[in-house]
């Protein structure tokens, strides 16, 4: 135990001054883990002039970037350069924390088996940015997470391991305007892959401090990269703001998975009755089946809810339900492929399949979660050799839950195969010559509608 005479002096900063500093550009930003949502944060906050830092534990990525290269294919080398111009630098070392002014965590949050959340990341993250903390630091953590994170394990971990003396603020101080400890807040991420419709600066972006003062300078900092900032009322909120969008996707995608299966039954179309249906002016918001979901949003965050929702006792049925089915989407593809080779007079085992787009989405470079890697696995499982091309994956190697382990094919050998599985409608991507190319051609995403070519099968 440290005596009260002992203890560290806290130096004061006033609100007021913080706020100044976000105003001139003087605020040194700190965003740990640089990959899909962090490092375009990074560019944004350069882009206004801001001195960023970026942290990550990954050494391939901070020797990329400190030599001007970029590993997201949405963000040019000429980005990471302009970016490195305004001060941008990558680093391992965590020391370099106590000299920014506001840190941003942007880690994984996973599963693990059985729908658990994996907080490991985030757990680690704080380990290690704690004891480099100090009065007057914003610290924000983005990561999508569970109602209650931020409160139950960001503040304790602060507190535990910080500096001797060292406190995080709260409602209730008797000074409301002196930062004599550290902000925290949460600000759920908003990042769409692909989407180059919505800029980035377009998109709201939702504060829920721990008191505030944090949400004040978290509104204050994002309020110069973001057109418009939305505080809400705690960090359980900002958390749940996230949870429920991503949950309404992952319901209503999970609806018209159940009515293709249920339409194909019937002979009717179940892209005509979407388009038919969007015609309503209100009260109506078009979603796409397909072969799965993927991401790692849609596929992951609905199950943070439900894991935190046992612990009050209460149980998401409508969220599991919508899980199962969307979990369930590719075993219904498989075996609308094993009947489409059977009626060929094959079998999967043996069969040679070519899996068109192995990236979750659309024009993406981004495997996670995707439906492709659980397709690749049932199918090797059921005895097919199975290939994959991607424009934008020239190698697949082994991830947390897929071992791939091969090249890109080149598409002059889609006549190869026995089939063709279109995964990952990419734009590149020549349908009708893919198709008249190929003896069979199963189509998860509508890219066929209008042909009529003998070998399609749609599913």
């Amino acid at each position: 135990m440290i005596a009260a005479d002992q203890m560290p002096s806290v130096q004061i900063t006033p609100l007021a001054t913080w706020l100044a500093g976000v105003d001139a550009r003087q605020t040194r930003v700190a965003i740990i883990g640089l990959g899909y949502v962090g490092l375009p944060l990074a560019m944004l906050f350069s882009s206004e002039r801001f001195r960023v830092t970026g942290f990550d534990i990954d050494a391939a990525k901070v020797a990329a970037l400190s030599a001007g290269q970029s590993y997201i294919h949405r963000i040019e080398p000429e980005h990471i350069a302009a970016a490195q111009r305004a001060g941008f630098h990558a680093t391992s070392d965590f020391a370099g924390l106590r000299e920014c002014d506001a840190v941003l965590i942007c880690v994984p949050t996973p599963l693990r088996e059985e729908h658990q959340p994996d907080m490991s990341f985030v757990q680690q993250t704080l380990e290690q940015l704690a004891p480099h903390t100090r009065a007057g630091q914003l610290i924000v953590l983005e990561s999508t997470t569970w109602p209650g994170t931020t409160s139950e394990l960001v503040v304790p971990t602060l507190e535990r391991l910080g500096p001797a003396g060292s406190r995080v603020l709260r409602e209730g101080d008797s000074d409301c305007t002196q930062l004599d400890g550290v902000m925290v807040a949460f600000s759920p991420e908003r990042e769409d892959p692909g989407n180059l419709i919505t800029p980035r600066r377009e998109i709201p972006k939702v504060i829920g401090g721990v008191d505030g003062r944090a949400s004040r300078a978290a509104a204050a900092l994002y309020g110069t990269i973001f057109h418009r900032t939305v505080p809400v009322s705690s960090p359980e909120a900002a958390e749940m703001t996230k949870l429920l969008e991503n949950i309404y996707r992952n319901v209503n995608i999970a609806l018209v998975n159940e009515l293709k299966q249920l339409c194909i039954a019937m002979g009717i179309d179940i892209w005509e009755v979407i388009e038919a249906a969007s015609t309503k002016p209100f009260g109506f918001q078009p979603f796409y089946p397909g072969p799965g979901i993927g991401g790692h949003c849609i596929p992951v965050d609905p199950f943070y809810l439900t894991w935190r929702a046992k612990q009050f006792g209460q149980v998401t049925r409508f969220i599991e339900l919508a899980g199962e089915i969307n979990e369930a989407m590719p075993a219904f593809v498989l075996q609308t492929l094993d009947r489409a080779l059977q009626r060929e007079g094959k079998t999967l085992a043996g069969a040679t399949i070519l899996l068109l787009g192995i990236a979750y989405k659309r024009d993406v470079d981004d495997l996670r979660e995707s439906p492709a890697l659980v397709l690749f696995e049932l199918l090797r499982q059921a005895g097919a050799e199975v290939s994959y091309n991607d424009p934008f994956f020239a190698e697949v190697g082994a991830g947390r839950h897929y071992s791939v382990k091969l090249q890109s094919t080149p598409l002059e050998r889609v006549g190869e195969f026995d089939c063709v599985l279109l995964v990952t409608d990419h734009s590149t991507y020549d349908i009708a010559a893919l198709v008249r190319a190929s003896r069979l051609f199963v189509d998860t995403r509508n890219t066929t509608r209008g042909m009529s070519e003998p070998q399609i099968v749609r599913c």
